[in-house]
């Protein structure tokens, strides 16, 4: 099927909540806002702003409406979704009859949501499908603090699966122009809402195993540091606190990452459509490896150059303050054309988180020939930066600037 797409422009100011109920100001934003409630009520699929990049959604307790995510993004049936909910009372639609919420959970959702934070929750197959499980006994859930996407749901009155708004592969999209851009004819309506704050997709945290750690599924706009504060802060009267472990950082589970639980753990995701190579500038190389003196990385973009017989277009996305940024401009050439897109200060890699995705995806747009992206320190935002770039890069390099 063939639509012809609308974006809808909302204000998102226009939005507040009293208890869970939305009042809206602008009567364009509220006809906006119907007129995609109506749509997913339908059964169709609806694109919409988060705080942390477009989802594309469609109501989660409808197996038919939400096969058409999967279909409209060619996501493969095996990657479960994120349930969204834009109350506690809507959450409790979702889980098992009399399931009882854990101590740690309910200071999770006390100080993180609304917000950038997903929580996995038993499921019950008689009431989540299987199509956004993908056949597991979880369900990943939050509640976005974005107005628009929290009063979308509100309005619909029912919850809300949502993926990023994207081919599946590719970047996730911060804009509206970026959806539209994309899947164009796919889908009815675009309801932009202004660029992300957050940039990056939530943190997906599983606290349901017994030793009542919490394991960091994926990274994203809830850092581990905060974590690890409210954990300290609120559950100190504990002998024993839960940790905070990330994922392929502090262990590893091979089993889940064949059938992952959540999304963005098993395929490769975030890439444009032209080569990305990820500069490590400084991470220490392992054992054996070398660091490529600079001078002789730029002779290989040289040499690809003139196997084009025309200057080779190179993409830069390093942080506005990094050496690599005045070296690889002031390196004399011809034949390689730099596009920088700087993501921010060093010290600030929220900046670099909200920057990330636009940065992949404007390049791409600009038609560059290769993206090349720095490294940046694995803390903070940082440790959710990296793990998309690691995923977006088809290869990397050591560099000794």
């Amino acid at each position: 099927m063939t639509f012809t797409t609308r974006v809808l422009e909302c204000e998102s100011a226009s939005v507040s909540f009293q208890s869970d109920s939305p009042v809206i100001t602008s009567s364009e934003t509220r006809d906006a806002l119907q007129q995609a409630s109506e749509e997913l009520r339908n059964l169709q699929t609806v694109a919409f702003p988060t705080e942390t990049v477009y989802g594309l959604g469609a109501l989660a307790l409808e197996p038919t409406a939400a096969a058409r995510i999967f279909s409209t993004k060619g996501r493969p049936p095996d990657n479960p979704l994120i349930v969204h909910v834009s109350s506690r009372d809507m959450l409790l639609r979702v889980l098992p009859k009399g399931y009882t919420i854990s101590r740690t959970y309910e200071i999770l959702m006390k100080h993180f949501w609304p917000g950038p934070l997903t929580l996995l929750f038993p499921s019950d197959p008689t009431l989540v499908p299987s199509v956004i499980t993908a056949g597991h006994l979880t369900v990943a859930v939050r509640m976005p603090s974005h107005p628009i996407a929290r009063a979308l749901i509100a309005l619909t009155d029912a919850p809300v699966a949502a993926p990023s708004a994207n081919s599946s592969g590719k970047p996730s999209p911060t804009r509206a122009e970026h959806v539209f851009h994309d899947l164009q004819g796919k889908l009815g309506i675009v309801l932009d809402g202004g660029p992300c704050g957050v940039g990056l997709e939530s943190t997906v945290v599983d606290g349901l195993q017994e030793d009542g750690n919490l394991r960091v599924l994926r990274p994203g706009g809830v850092t581990v540091e905060d974590l690890e504060r409210v954990v300290r802060e609120e559950l100190s009267d504990l002998a024993a606190p839960p940790q905070v472990l990330v994922h392929r950082r502090d262990y590893r589970d091979e089993a889940m990452e064949q059938a992952p639980t959540t999304p963005g753990m098993k395929y490769r995701h975030y890439s444009p459509s032209v080569p990305v190579t990820l500069l490590l500038t400084q991470s220490h190389p392992p054992p054996g490896v070398q660091r490529t003196p600079l001078p002789a990385f730029l002779e290989t973009l040289l040499s690809d150059s003139r196997k084009l017989g025309k200057p080779l277009r190179v993409g830069v996305l390093a942080p506005s303050d990094s050496p690599l940024l005045d070296k690889l401009s002031a390196a004399p050439s011809a034949d390689i054309e730099w596009t920088r897109h700087p993501l921010g200060p060093i010290a600030e890699p929220s900046v670099t988180a909200q920057r990330l995705f636009d940065g992949l995806l404007s390049l791409d747009r600009a038609k560059v020939d290769i993206i090349l992206i720095e490294e940046i320190q694995e803390e903070r935002e940082g440790l959710a930066v990296m793990n998309r770039v690691r995923k977006a890069a088809g290869d990397s390099l050591w560099v000794e600037l």
